[in-house]
């Protein structure tokens, strides 16, 4: 069974209670000029932490009687993460994936930070550039193309996209014969979350033939490009891609191309409990990178990471809102609790924040001292009418009451992208922070 994890409100850092029972805030007076228009970004005092943000919002929501869930964005992880991918995989350039977490705050730090983007449609391309980023840090790395999609990337100078089939190149021909493209190629991703080699991808022998159309279409291929998919757990998998793709530029360069780009997709954790960390699958691609695409090849070396910047950013708060505790013996007395199943409503679910599929689900219990507290069955559910809205039906927590807190964090990835409406629930709030420490390290980064 999963073992009860407590989050206590002494934690270090936390600011004590001010006679009117909330925190002073952590938050700096002045907030960010010069950034763009979105909700509130601000700079916590040196000293204070996210957490300190979240402990101060929930106890300023029990004042008021406010139950809403929110998330704190802690933007300086997305400093810290970038500062790791560069020490880490040097010679790789990010491209950060956009569908992944689209906030516009998200996607505009990361642009202050000289990541590149990866688009798979005119309205993530819109996106980008609207925070100022050039085209040529832009690649529309969606194999199959909706044809209005490319007409807008070619009128907004988008030159880098990808393909994987005939039907493709022809019709990139046709609507944009200047693009320069990337044919993506299948890999083994058999041991990833999400594999996508069974959508797209070229398979080795398919290569020829397809570079062969493009020519007679005189249509440009400049590289490669792979996924091993999302969530992937087999380092392996980035080693064979790679030695794959050594094997296409070959037959690219034989055919009188100029082949300069192996993109290695994505495919990285976002956090520390993943199965697989960052700095195994580092120690894999590097001297893979090294053997068959060396530096005095000249070949630009990008990757499309989403989770593995953004996936730590963010922590949850959601509030229990309603509770049902089940006998699970029939013949039992009210009063045998080891028998008992409690299971609670919270107001977000899989239809906001809460898909499983996005990370896994760990939730830490506000405010509830005493490892020592009997523990029960539990099945959390989402707010809606659908039963398919199950949080998690695994964990053992306390008897918590209605109006407690719950703290979800690792939410940051394929949440808020993937959030809807339905059955009328709001998405959830979203307060962006940063600390002072990380703010600076931005400046600094940007003024190099």
């Amino acid at each position: 069974m999963t073992r009860l994890e407590i989050c206590r409100k002494n934690w270090a850092g936390t600011v004590p209670l001010s006679n009117s029972g909330i925190p002073p805030s952590p938050l700096q007076v002045k907030k960010m000029e010069g950034c763009i228009n979105e909700t509130d970004f601000v700079i916590l005092e040196e000293g204070f932490v996210a957490m300190d943000v979240i402990d101060q919002k929930i106890n300023e929501k029990k004042l008021t009687g406010n139950t809403d869930a929110f998330y704190v964005a802690d933007l300086g992880e997305l400093v810290n993460k970038h500062l790791q991918w560069q020490t880490t995989l040097p010679r790789v350039k990010p491209f950060y994936a956009v569908k992944c977490n689209d906030r516009k705050l998200v996607v505009w730090i990361l642009a202050q930070l000289d990541t590149g983007f990866d688009c798979a449609s005119k309205n993530e391309i819109a996106l980008i550039q609207d925070i100022g980023v050039p085209p040529e840090r832009i690649i529309y790395a969606n194999p199959c193309k909706e044809s209005s999609h490319i007409k807008f990337a070619a009128t907004h100078g988008i030159q880098m996209m990808t393909f994987d089939n005939e039907d493709e190149i022809s019709k990139v021909a046709r609507i944009h014969p200047t693009a320069k493209m990337v044919l993506r190629i299948a890999t083994n991703d058999a041991g990833s979350t999400c594999p996508l080699s069974a959508k797209f991808g070229a398979s080795l022998e398919e290569c020829r033939r397809l570079m062969e159309c493009a020519k007679a279409l005189s249509v440009d291929i400049i590289g490669v490009s792979f996924h091993v998919g999302s969530g992937c757990a087999n380092a392996q998998a980035f080693a064979q891609a790679i030695a794959d793709s050594r094997l296409v530029f070959d037959v690219g360069m034989s055919l009188g191309f100029h082949m300069n780009l192996l993109d290695i997709g994505g495919g990285f954790p976002g956090f520390d409990d993943d199965n697989i960390t960052f700095e195994e699958i580092a120690a894999v691609i590097n001297p893979a990178l090294h053997l068959h695409f060396p530096e005095a090849s000249g070949v630009n070396i990008i990757a499309e990471p989403g989770r593995y910047y953004v996936t730590s950013s963010f922590t949850m708060a959601v509030n229990i809102i309603g509770r049902k505790i089940i006998n699970m013996d029939s013949t039992s007395s009210n009063d045998d609790e080891a028998e008992k199943t409690i299971m609670y409503y919270i107001n977000d679910g899989w239809y906001g924040s809460l898909r499983h599929e996005s990370a896994p689900i760990k939730l830490l219990v506000f405010e509830k001292l005493g490892l020592d507290q009997q523990l029960f069955n539990t099945k959390v559910w989402g707010p809606t009418c659908d039963s398919i809205d199950c949080v998690t039906d695994h964990w053992k927590l306390p008897k918590l009451e209605i109006g407690d807190w719950l703290l979800i964090q690792n939410r940051g990835a394929y949440s808020v992208s993937l959030s809807s409406t339905f059955n009328g629930f709001q998405r959830t709030t979203v307060h962006y922070v940063i600390t002072k420490e990380a703010w600076e390290t931005l400046q600094k980064i940007k003024s190099n």
